[in-house]
């Protein structure tokens, strides 16, 4: 591993080489924070691609990649004469050691929940309006539902145990049903459809499962298996569209063996 003078000066490189692509580069001297955004996003899901994949040169690249971003994003902001990367990394020192008072100050904590609950505490007092506040109107549903019930659970607003937790993803799913038997109001069934999600997404935290990762974990063992299906049907010269439900399954099956 490199030396920590090593770490400083290949960041220094980084710093020079921002400055050289935004005074030379066409295409980097055009970029705005708003063109960098969804830029920024995507290598964003890069990285969640590599971490999940386990590939840890991905990762290495990824961040590589996202590390570019927010220099450039500084580099933008001390051209607006707003900040530069000095500031962005001063404050979020300040930000780390105000809300680590049991490293940097004499609060006792037991776990990290404790940390957790401190942590949410502390944003309330430096101005936050809601405990909610912090989670991004723009993360997809499923990340957004399970920060949204994470943060309400740092002031306990949640069940107790996760038999009260089932006995919810139970009662909203028993309403699901009922909505369907009705069929009166797709309106009401998205609502309930909505409602038994946000549930089992509750249920996630109780059992010590990243939602996500599962969802993403069940998509890409899918596909791998609807893979199987799709390469021996052009084996034996047929289409899906030609076969049956039985024999895709069949072959679904044997996908699941082969496992």
């Amino acid at each position: 591993m490199n030396s920590r003078q090593e770490k400083m000066e290949a960041f220094g490189r980084l710093l020079d080489i921002m400055d050289e692509l935004r005074e030379q580069c066409p295409w980097d001297r055009k970029q705005t924070m708003e063109t960098l955004r969804n830029l920024t996003i995507e290598e964003t899901y890069e990285l969640a691609d590599a971490i999940a994949e386990q590939d840890l040169n991905g990762v290495k690249e990824e961040l590589g990649d996202l590390m570019l971003h927010m220099i450039f994003y500084s580099k933008i902001g001390e051209e607006k004469q707003a900040f530069d990367v000095a500031d962005v990394l001063d404050a979020q020192c300040r930000k780390l050691i105000h809300r680590h008072p049991h490293i940097y100050g004499d609060v006792q904590v037991t776990d990290e929940e404790e940390v957790k609950r401190n942590w949410e505490q502390l944003k309330l007092k430096e101005g936050k309006h809601s405990v909610l506040q912090g989670v991004p109107a723009s993360l997809p549903a499923l990340i957004k539902a399970y920060r949204i019930q994470d943060k309400a659970g740092q002031v306990n607003f949640q069940w107790d145990t996760t038999e009260q937790v089932w006995a919810k993803v139970e009662e909203e799913l028993g309403e699901l049903k009922e909505q369907l038997q009705l069929a009166d109001s797709p309106t009401k069934i998205e609502d309930e459809f909505g409602d038994l999600l946000f549930a089992l997404v509750n249920l996630s935290r109780y059992i010590h499962v990243d939602p996500e990762m599962a969802l993403e974990r069940t998509n890409k063992k899918f596909i791998r298996r609807f893979s199987f299906i799709e390469e021996n049907a052009a084996a034996s010269g047929k289409s899906l569209h030609d076969m049956s439900l039985e024999e895709m399954d069949a072959l679904w099956d044997e996908a699941k063996r082969r496992e």
